[in-house]
This record gives C-alpha cells, structure tokens and sequence, in this order.
C-alpha cells in the first residue's frame, strides 16, 4: 500500500495498532493500518492516496463488530472522536457528522427543541454505522430521519446522495458501491426541548434494565427474524448464561454476548455459531447474524 498526495496528511497513522482498545468487545487482534483523519477533507486527501487494491474498513465506536484474534490485515479508517461536526441548520434540520456518537444527536437535537430522534440514544454506535446498516432502536430506524447523506468513495471524491438513491430495509442498505457515509442531514420536527430530553432520559432509563450495558458487548448479535424475536428464541432454548471461555450469553438480554473479562474474539465467534445452531435446530429458524466479523483467521 502506498499513501501519496501532493499535500501533507492531518490525521493521525499507526501501523499495528491493537484493536481490543477500539472494539466494544474489547477483544481484536492489531491492525495493519489505522487512520483518524483530521477532518472530511483529510479523508477525502488519505482515500486519494491509498492503493486501489488496499483493503478497507471503517471504525466507529466499535459496537456491532468483532475483530478477530489474528487482527485485520488492511487499513481501518477510525470516525469516532474525529468526524465529529454537529451543526442545527433550522428548526428542523441538523447536519451530523460520521463519527458522531448516535446517543450525542439525539441529545444535541432534543437540546433544541428538534423532535424525532430521541431513538438514537438508544444505539450505541456512531452515526457512519447507524445510516450503514439502517440501525434502530425503540422502534425507531435511522433511515426514517434521514434527509440527505455524503459519500466519499475510494478515490476520495466527495458525493451528495438522497435516500431514494438506497434500498432501505430493516437492517439493511444497499446503494452506490464503493462509497462510504460520512456526513447526513436529518429531518426531525420542531418540538419542545425539555419532553424531547425528558424521553431521552426515560429511553436510556429502559436500555439500561433491559441491556447489559455494565459489561463489554456489542449490541444486539442477531437480527429479529419476522414477527419474533431473537432474543426470545435464544431465551427459550435455554442458552442464557451459556459460556465458552470468558465470552457469556446475557442473563439479562439473551440476544447479547457479554466478555466477562477474559474473552477471546475465537470465545465470542464460537460462542455466535453455538447459538445459531442451537436455535435452529430447537425451533427451525434461521437467524441472521448483526453482528460483522472481520479479520484473519
């Protein structure tokens, strides 16, 4: 992989960096590369410069993915901290940036008297991943407030893009390849500030007895098959508490793997296969997975 441009680069480059410190898991193996970029424009400067083959992965907070043991043998572009622009552009709208934590829009909007997203603080990841993978929570999606998004493909071109552009779907967006978000505008209603937070508080109020948010995890590990729930299914087949090494199902939420502190990604990927299997062959239903794996073997 070559980096080369004209100008010289802002963020900030690593080689080898150990990924537990960047994965909600707390477990994953080190990265070949791992960029901040200062700004978009940065980014945009740093995509321009890599190699066309150079594989890629972008990071947020690390939530809803387990890096293996053996590391990611590429470049992994971090958002979180970085692409973290948050701007009201009138009463109804707000420009969000990547990297942006999903609970910190919800709460910058509910702040101003914008109604609509309370549901994001509910997501524990940034907003790059949420409009990735049409994140949701509480019965909220994050496609139902989107507006407009940008894009930024590998030769770093900078693209507008609306949603009528993208095929949305519960968990699910398909549109240009090649391109990833790093910007979007939400469309929210005018509201009152203290009702929208007092929701907020409530909301997190219900996350935080039903999840177990004191323990690494990394979200929901499957999607709900229709009219059902996985958790349900997980529950029913007496998989709460199971464990493979330091990697546990939830006693409290049993769609959620916790690393009890000595978890290895190989405990939490096992762990994943074990319950899928169980469950299919207890009540015939596939589950899909949420949760992306990456990384060698």
């Amino acid at each position: 992989m070559t980096v080369s441009t004209g100008k010289p680069l802002r963020g900030v480059l690593r080689e080898m960096e150990v990924l537990s410190k960047h994965t909600s898991w707390r477990v994953g193996g080190p990265v070949k590369r791992f960029y901040q970029p200062a700004d978009i424009d940065d980014l945009s400067l740093f995509l321009a410069g890599l190699d066309q083959n150079e594989k890629i992965y972008w990071l947020g907070l690390g939530s809803n993915l387990l890096v293996r043991d053996a590391g990611f043998d590429g470049t992994m572009i971090c958002t979180s901290g970085v692409l973290n622009g948050i701007e009201i552009l009138d009463e109804q709208r707000i420009y969000v940036e990547a990297g942006v934590a999903c609970p910190k829009a919800a709460k910058v909007s509910a702040k101003n008297a914008l109604t609509g997203a309370e549901f994001l603080c509910g997501i524990p990841g940034t907003m790059g991943g949420a409009l990735a993978m049409n994140a949701g929570a509480f019965g909220g999606e994050t496609w139902d407030v989107i507006e407009a998004v940008q894009t930024v493909n590998s030769s770093g071109e900078l693209k507008a893009r609306l949603p009528e552009e993208y095929e949305i779907a519960y968990r699910h967006v398909a549109g240009p390849q090649d391109e990833w978000f790093v910007s979007c505008v939400l469309k929210l209603a005018s509201g009152d500030a203290e009702l929208s937070q007092q929701k907020i508080k409530e909301l997190l109020n219900k996350r935080g007895t039903s999840q177990p948010t004191q323990q690494p995890n990394a979200g929901s590990v499957f999607r709900n098959p229709a009219g059902d729930y996985a958790a349900r299914l997980i529950e029913s087949c007496g998989l709460k508490g199971t464990c493979i090494g330091g990697a546990c199902v939830s006693d409290k939420h049993a769609n959620f793997i916790v690393n009890t502190g000595t978890a290895r990604a190989s405990d939490i990927e096992e762990l994943i296969a074990y319950v899928h299997v169980q469950v299919q062959q207890q009540t015939g239903v596939d589950l899909i997975r949420e949760i992306k794996i990456v990384g060698d073997q």
